[in-house]
């Protein structure tokens, strides 16, 4: 996994796993800014490789509620 620039190494993970997950749930990038209060356009910077946007702990405690999944699922289980 490269992160993407100005992106840390966690900060791309969570990103990964956030639009892995969008995709297995065949969820628009619509759907998930709903679900963290943002806009489809804040959703579209953060899966960009040209934008430095990326999710806060906010924004993974209401995937993680959405889901019915733990905070941590969103995290690697090893230090990158």
């Amino acid at each position: 996994m490269e992160a993407q620039k100005g992106i840390s190494l966690i900060d791309q993970y969570v990103i990964d796993f956030v639009r892995k997950l969008r995709d297995t749930s065949n969820l628009s990038q619509e759907e998930i800014a709903n679900i963290i209060g943002v806009t489809r356009t804040y959703i579209t910077n953060v899966e960009s490789t040209k934008h430095p946007a990326k999710y806060n702990l906010s924004h993974v405690n209401l995937l993680a509620d959405y889901f019915n999944l733990s905070p941590k699922d969103f995290l690697p289980t090893k230090p990158l």
